[in-house]
């Protein structure tokens, strides 16, 4: 697998984790007072997003379109939706 491919993966599955923690897991957590959701998807979502980054710093060394661009896919992994933002640019690249 290339490896551009594979940081389309992750950032489409560290997006993905993201929003359904914001959208699922906290308000069921403040609202039922159910803590399972954010259990189950916090040690996922923060290995995605670690990995997510690395393969940013990573792929800087090797792109020039992430060297341009580092600062902002970088934030992209914090805003909701962003990493999708992301990853839809990507495949355009491809």
């Amino acid at each position: 697998m290339k490896m551009l491919t594979a940081f389309r993966l992750i950032a489409f599955f560290e997006g993905l984790s993201y929003i359904l923690l914001i959208f699922v897991g906290v308000p069921l957590k403040y609202i039922k007072g159910d803590v399972t959701i954010v259990k189950t998807l916090g040690m996922p979502h923060g290995f995605l997003f670690m990995a997510y980054i690395s393969f940013a710093i990573v792929m800087r060394l090797d792109h020039s379109w992430f060297k341009k661009h580092f600062i902002l896919i970088s934030l992209a992994s914090i805003i909701p939706f962003g990493t999708f933002i992301v990853e839809h640019k990507l495949r355009k690249l491809n």
